[in-house]
Order: C-alpha cells, then structure tokens, then sequence
C-alpha cells in the first residue's frame, strides 16, 4: 500500500489510501503515534479508552509507589 508526502504548512503530511483508513476505522482529528524504527516509521491509532488508563496508572504510580511495591511482594 502507498501513501503520499504532501506540505501542510511549514510542515509534512501522509495521506493514508481509503482502504486503510476504512480497515483501522480512522477519521479526522484522530491521534496517532509515529515512531522511527530503524529507516522505518510506525504510525498507530490511539487508543483514547487506553491513554486514559495509562495517565492514571502514572499518576497512582507516582503517589503509592511504595505501596505498590509492598503488594508486590
């Protein structure tokens, strides 16, 4: 599958084909993760319900992790 590099402003933007952004159910405003692996990028869709579990595991993390610890063991 081929995507396209086009200026958005002072930047650049991929256009992802309709068939995969039909198959990973992306819309517009939708966030994503690009990573560099190697000469390689990976883009993934984020997941909302995810990120919001993530910052709370962070922040009860952050407050009881001496307690998590202790359950731990």
């Amino acid at each position: 599958m081929e995507g396209k590099i086009r200026k958005v402003g002072n930047s650049l933007g991929v256009i992802l084909p309709k068939q995969l952004v039909d198959e990973l159910h992306l819309k517009t405003g939708d966030k994503v993760t690009i990573e560099r692996k190697g000469s390689n990028l990976e883009i993934r869709p984020i997941d909302p319900e995810f990120e919001n579990w993530a910052e709370a595991y962070n922040e009860i993390n952050k407050d009881y992790k001496d307690v998590l610890k202790a359950l731990a063991k």
